[in-house]
């Protein structure tokens, strides 16, 4: 049995024992930058899409391998569904980009966390990879890359003046209490989105550990598989509460 129990160790290392923190481990700085370890996953994370993308695009041809349906498939989906929302295949085509960049990198991100033996991997006392998603920082500058994108799309469609005027409008107390309203919705924003997110990451993690930890030996197989479909539900509501951001942000305001 203890051979048994090495295995499921290094394929689940939660069950050796909880090991549950908010900030990810740091390795080493360079300098005042610390390097950790959801820093490294991130870069293998952000290979490994290049990698696939890359060689999808030299490799393209008329009569399309089964590698490149799914790449097609998966393109042709999240573009559908961002067609769906705005209506419009001008628009489409500007939010397109960001949106497919989301889904995809929070989608590898959550899913090479589960890839068995990677959570093994030690660096002295820390665990090497850590899931990019784990770390709040992370999410934030997606977050924040987001609602700034709303803010300049705003911009660019209706005017600097009439952006200073959704929040500022001194026509009247009401608008006045208005404007400040809206100003705490752009930040209520950053929460709901960041806050989503993270949460539903770290819960996950969370509940694999204290459940492998528990009963270490068939019931984690259960919630491995539903940590599998969230990971994908995640990446499917990021991306596209983003594009819904982005979409009303393009709407032209009449004065």
């Amino acid at each position: 049995m203890s051979g048994f129990s090495d295995w499921w160790h290094f394929f689940f290392p939660g069950a050796s024992g909880l090991n549950i923190t908010i900030s990810p481990g740091v390795l080493f700085h360079l300098g005042p930058l610390p390097v950790t370890t959801t820093l490294i996953l991130q870069l293998v994370v952000i290979a490994l899409i290049c990698s696939v993308m890359i060689s999808a695009r030299v490799h393209w041809q008329k009569i399309p391998s089964k590698f490149q349906v799914v790449i097609e498939w998966l393109v042709m989906a999240v573009y559908n569904q961002v067609q769906g929302i705005t209506g419009n295949h001008e628009r489409t085509r500007k939010i397109f980009p960001l949106a497919f960049c989301l889904f995809t990198f929070i989608l590898v991100a959550n899913l090479l966390t589960l890839f068995p033996g990677l959570g093994a991997i030690s660096y002295g006392n820390i665990n090497l990879f850590r899931s990019v998603l784990a770390d709040y920082s992370m999410i934030l500058v997606m977050t924040l890359i987001v609602i700034i994108t709303c803010q300049v799309a705003f911009i660019m469609t209706n005017g600097l003046g009439k952006y200073l005027k959704k929040f500022f409008n001194f026509s009247s107390p009401i608008a006045f209490f208005l404007g400040l309203m809206d100003v705490v919705g752009e930040l209520a924003k950053i929460l709901s989105l960041s806050f989503r997110l993270f949460g539903n990451v770290f819960a996950g993690d969370v509940l694999m550990a204290v459940v492998t930890a528990l009963l270490p030996y068939f019931i984690p197989f259960p919630f491995f598989a539903l940590t599998t479909f969230s990971s994908v539900i995640q990446a499917y509501v990021f991306a596209l509460l983003s594009t819904i951001f982005i979409n009303s942000s393009l709407d032209v305001v009449e004065s």
